[in-house]
């Protein structure tokens, strides 16, 4: 999922590198294309993937895997239908707009 929103910021043309700030970019910049549930989906990926990746004492819950597991290939299906509509028109606005929040 983290990949797929990385290319919709790799075509406005923003470099990102680290999970916590990707993010963070979709919930200033890109509102209009993902819902609340989305963010949270990926915020409590992101927190799942650091707890299993760097704690062998930490495990997700079942419920979190499977709803992560379900919505995965739609919110990947979701991004590329944002990279589908994206146009130069609207990474230039994009773009504008981050120029005004700098």
């Amino acid at each position: 999922m983290y990949f797929s929103l990385y290319a919709i910021l790799m075509k406005i043309g923003v470099k990102s590198e680290i999970h916590f700030c990707t993010i963070l970019f979709m919930k200033e910049f890109l509102r209009d294309y993902f819902s609340e549930e989305d963010i949270e989906l990926l915020e409590k990926s992101q927190k799942a993937r650091i707890d299993v990746q760097y704690y062998s004492d930490k495990n997700i819950s079942k419920e979190l895997y499977q709803k992560i597991k379900k919505q995965r290939a739609l919110f990947l299906v979701k991004c590329k239908n944002i990279l589908n509509h994206m146009n130069e028109e609207t990474v230039k606005k994009l773009r504008e707009k981050i120029k005004i929040y700098n």
